[in-house]
């Protein structure tokens, strides 16, 4: 199967990697935003350097992996499937809940795979909390907080209130893992501040939300980065009736009023060609993939609702 790659960053790379060494795959060719860069990479895995995503789709391939800056996720997802290519997107596919909703529905018209990267459904923290959380029975309070630091904080599309877009709909695993393990929501309460003393970057952001499930769950979460953060933190607390799981870090306890036991959590590397693996297993053998387009459309929805209820100050019902 014949490949295109739109990116050149982190996770453009640990595509690469994995599709150079699988069998079933040709990647042939990288499009970037900087030229410099993107012949840097076309260099480092033997490929061709291209000029622009309409360029890549007019060559002979059969699937898009789409790795770029997120405002622009949707314009090459919807050229990529009109070209009738599978498509393969890292979170968000649009920083629109319309748009994204659209796509969904082109690449079934298509008959063509539309599949929203999720790997932190894959990872050692996700699979930990779904084997031990029966162990807490009813789940009451639900705490996910990344915090971290960065001085000087950079100068790129992470840090643009356009390249990146609304906090949780760019950083979507933090709410779609959530939803994945806590089912549907029925109101949102955010808010946002930022610091900036430049006017094309932002040098911190902090954003707190407060989510009701129509179980009765409340959840908060905390996603902060930047130069007025001051310590880190990757921290995931689950508060049941019979006990609780506390994920610091790499580390994991389940607490009872008896005892605090370990609970290993696995690792995080290899994520990204354990997706794209599983990818190709879906083309090639219809092997069921972990997650849908749906799923992440409907995390996708729950973090509109928050930037809503942060431009209003209202709590916003879905």
């Amino acid at each position: 199967m014949r490949v295109g790659l739109v990116g050149t960053g982190y996770a453009a790379k640990l595509r690469a990697q994995t599709l150079l060494k699988d069998r079933r795959t040709d990647l042939i060719a990288v499009v970037g935003n900087k030229s410099s860069k993107t012949e840097a990479f076309a260099r480092d895995f033997q490929l061709r350097a291209l000029e622009s995503p309409q360029q890549l789709l007019e060559e002979d391939i059969e699937l898009l992996i789409v790795s770029n800056v997120n405002s622009e996720h949707a314009a090459v997802v919807r050229a990529a499937l009109e070209a009738n290519k599978h498509v393969v997107v890292e979170y968000p596919m649009s920083l629109d809940l319309v748009e994204a909703s659209e796509l969904i529905n082109l690449a079934k018209s298509k008959n063509k795979l539309l599949h929203v990267e999720h790997i932190e459904l894959l990872g050692g923290l996700h699979q930990a909390l779904k084997q031990h959380l029966d162990k807490v029975s009813k789940v009451f309070y639900v705490r996910y907080s990344t915090i971290k630091p960065e001085n000087p904080a950079p100068r790129k599309w992470t840090y643009s209130h356009d390249l990146f877009g609304f906090p949780l709909m760019a950083a979507l695993s933090r709410l779609h893992r959530l939803t994945n393990l806590f089912g549907e929501v029925m109101s949102v309460n955010c808010h946002n501040r930022f610091w900036a003393t430049e006017v094309e970057f932002y040098q911190s952001c902090f954003c707190t939300t407060q989510l009701n499930f129509t179980s009765g769950l409340l959840a908060e979460v905390v996603y902060a980065k930047g130069e007025t953060m001051w310590e880190a933190e990757r921290k995931f607390e689950v508060h049941g009736e019979n006990g609780a799981l506390i994920f610091n870090g790499s580390q994991g306890v389940f607490i009872n009023s008896q005892e605090t036991t370990p609970i290993e959590v696995g690792s995080r590397r290899g994520l990204f060609a354990q997706d794209t693996a599983m990818v190709l297993d879906y083309l090639f053998d219809g092997t069921p993939l972990y997650v849908t387009p749906e799923e992440s459309l409907y995390a996708l929805k729950v973090a509109d609702a928050a930037r809503q209820s942060a431009a209003t100050g209202i709590t916003t019902a879905l």
